[in-house]
C-alpha cells in the first residue's frame, strides 16, 4: 500500500460511516463529519453510530466531528454521503475550504430537479478544481460492516481517482471495479430506486415470483432505454451499479425505497410511509423528476410513469397494473443491435 492518506467522509448516515470504517481501519487518518454537534460529539465518545448503525463498534482512529474544516482542509479525497436535496449547499460549504485538485467522489444515489443534475455534475459546477468520481453498486451499510462479501464500482474519468479509491476501500471483503462510464454508473444508481417502490409495492400485495422476474427484467429495459437517451452506455447496467444494484434494491426490505412501496401497497399514504420509515428514500422524489424527463424526451417508461400515477395522482393500483399487462407491446431484448433498427 502507497503513504496514508488523510480522507473525509461528509454525511453521518448508514453508508458514509460504513465507508469511512473501512478507510480507518485500512490505515488512513480518517474524519466523518455530522452536521448535528452533539450527536458527533455523542458518537465520537461512546465510538458507536446508534441512529444508523446500531452495535457496530467504530475503528479508534476514525474521527467524528462537526467541524467541517477540521474533515476537510487536509484532505486528500473527500467522500460527500449527503442526501441529494442538501448536496449542493454541503458542496459549496466546503468549496473554500478544499487542497488544490482534491479528489471528490460522490456515494448519493438521487438527482437534483433543476436541470436534471446529477451529483457529479454539482460536484463539476461548484468544485471546478477537483477531481471527480462517483461510487455506487448493491451496498447495503449494514451487511458493509458486518463483513459480508461486497462488491461496488468506482467511475471516473480520471485514472487516479480510480487506483486512490480501490487502494483504500479495498478490503478482504469489500472489493471496488471499475468503470469509465460515470454518467452512466450515477444515473443507474438514482434510477432503480424507482423501481425498488415498484416492487416492494407489489410484495405487499402478493405478487409471485412471475411477477417479480417480471418487473425486474422490464425496470433494467426501461433503464437502459432512458439511459441511452441521456448519454450514457446501456451496457453499464449490466454490471454491478445497473443491474446489481437494481436485485439488491428491489428484493430486500433493507432497502429503505422497498419499504416505501411495501408500505403504500399495505394503505399506508405517501406521507404516512415516509413519516414510517423515518429517512430519506430519494426513490420518492426521483419518480417525479424522471418521469418529467421521459415525459420531455418521449422515452417509454411505463413503470415509471405507473408509480407517478400511484404517488402522485391517486390513481388506484389495480387500476394500473391492468393498463401496464394491456399496454403496448415492446421488444423484450432491446439493445442486441438487430432489434434496434
Amino acid at each position: 500500500m502507497s503513504s496514508d492518506k488523510t480522507i473525509a467522509v461528509l454525511g453521518g448516515g448508514s453508508f458514509g460511516t460504513a465507508i469511512a470504517n473501512i478507510i480507518a481501519t485500512n490505515g488512513h487518518t480518517t474524519y466523518l463529519w455530522m452536521r448535528d454537534a452533539e450527536r458527533a460529539a455523542r458518537c465520537q465518545a461512546s465510538r458507536e453510530n446508534p441512529e444508523y448503525l446500531p452495535g457496530y463498534l467504530l475503528d479508534d482512529h476514525l474521527v467524528l466531528t462537526s467541524d467541517l474544516q477540521q474533515a476537510v482542509v487536509a484532505a486528500d479525497v473527500v467522500f460527500i454521503s449527503i442526501p441529494s436535496s442538501s448536496f449542493r449547499a454541503v458542496t459549496r460549504q466546503v468549496a473554500g475550504l478544499l487542497k488544490p485538485g482534491v479528489m471528490v467522489i460522490s456515494t448519493t444515489k438521487g438527482i437534483e430537479p433543476e436541470g436534471f443534475t446529477l451529483m457529479s455534475q454539482i460536484l463539476e459546477q461548484e468544485l471546478p478544481g477537483a477531481r471527480i468520481g462517483v461510487l455506487s453498486g448493491p451496498n447495503f451499510a449494514k451487511e458493509i460492516v458486518q463483513r459480508h462479501q461486497t462488491g461496488s464500482v468506482i467511475a471516473s474519468e480520471n485514472e487516479e481517482v480510480i487506483d486512490c479509491i480501490q487502494e483504500i476501500l479495498h478490503s478482504p471483503t469489500f472489493r471496488v471495479y471499475a468503470n469509465r462510464d460515470r454518467y452512466g454508473v450515477e444515473l443507474g444508481g438514482a434510477l432503480k430506486n424507482i423501481y425498488a417502490i415498484v416492487c416492494g409495492l407489489a410484495a405487499a400485495v402478493g405478487a409471485g415470483h412471475n411477477t417479480q422476474a417480471m418487473l425486474l427484467t422490464r425496470s433494467l429495459a426501461e433503464m437502459g432505454r432512458f439511459a441511452r437517451q441521456m448519454g450514457a452506455d446501456p451496457m453499464t447496467f449490466l454490471g454491478l451499479a445497473g443491474v446489481g444494484d437494481l436485485i439488491l434494491t428491489c428484493t430486500s426490505d433493507l432497502s429503505r425505497n422497498y419499504r416505501i412501496g411495501q408500505a403504500i401497497g399495505n394503505g399506508k399514504t405517501l406521507e404516512q410511509a415516509a413519516k414510517d420509515i423515518g429517512q430519506v428514500a430519494e426513490g420518492v422524489n426521483t419518480v417525479r423528476i424522471v418521469k418529467q424527463k421521459a415525459d420531455e424526451l418521449g422515452v417509454y417508461m411505463p413503470l415509471v410513469t405507473g408509480m407517478y400515477a400511484i404517488l402522485f395522482e391517486g390513481k388506484p393500483l389495480q387500476e394500473v397494473a391492468v393498463e401496464l399487462m394491456t399496454g403496448e407491446h415492446n421488444s423484450d431484448v432491446e439493445y442486441s443491435g438487430k432489434l434496434d433498427d
